[in-house]
């Protein structure tokens, strides 16, 4: 891909509209994902550019190996991880969001998890975290792409949605009422649909489990050998 190609690539991501790199500088903003038919989704940048919750602690004392970070966001997980003095790498498509993770003291690097990615069948572990399975609308494309990136019985942890929960929608990005990107893909997806789907895109179904309030739901996938 060109320069200018690439250019114009980061420039149209819906992750990279200046709201939410704005939101993300100040840790908070009313921001949402909604589609034409009413369904909307906040955002909660308040938590994500916030210090670990309990939550988040159940999910890296899962961890193994080195952990790869797919949308790593303002970088809480990736700088929790790098202080306890585990290998990790944060990747997000938006620049804002990796300088706050480098900030952190994590690694990050710029770019989507279709990308090539160093270390590629190596991780031991990946994290899909704050609803991060909808990357791209298609559960079962991203699950066969971080099949890829893990190594054989390495981990993934997914954050999923309460419920029985397995939608595919075309959203922007609301700030407060007025739209700020382009339409774009997105899905989520409960407990048993990801488990349904990741039986087809190489990985064993684990543990499943909630944070102490049951707000937050997390399953944690087997890469089959």
């Amino acid at each position: 891909m060109s320069t200018a190609a690439t250019a114009t690539a980061a420039k149209s991501e819906p992750w990279n509209a200046r709201p939410y790199a704005e939101a993300l500088d100040a840790q908070g903003s009313d921001l949402s994902l909604r589609d034409g038919e009413g369904w909307c989704l906040p955002l909660d940048v308040p938590r994500w550019t916030g210090p670990t919750d309990v939550g988040d602690e159940s999910v890296l004392a899962r961890c193994e190996g080195r952990v790869l970070d797919i949308g790593c966001g303002a970088g809480r997980l990736v700088g929790a991880l790098a202080r306890r003095g585990l290998e990790v790498l944060g990747i997000d498509v938006c620049t804002t969001a990796v300088i706050s993770t480098v900030c952190r003291g994590g690694p990050a690097r710029s770019g989507s998890v279709f990308d090539p990615l160093p270390g590629e069948g190596s991780w031991g572990t990946a994290l899909l975290i704050d609803g991060n399975i909808g990357i791209g609308g298609d559960p079962g494309r991203l699950l066969s792409r971080v099949r890829d990136l893990v190594r054989d019985r390495g981990l993934l942890i997914v954050e999923v949605s309460p419920g029985e929960v397995d939608e595919r929608r075309r959203v922007r990005l609301y700030a407060g009422q007025q739209a700020a990107s382009p339409v774009f893909s997105w899905a989520a997806v409960g407990a048993s649909a990801l488990e349904r789907r990741a039986r087809d895109c190489g990985w064993s179904a684990g543990e499943t489990w909630t944070g102490p309030r049951g707000e937050r739901c997390f399953v944690a996938l087997r890469a089959q050998a």
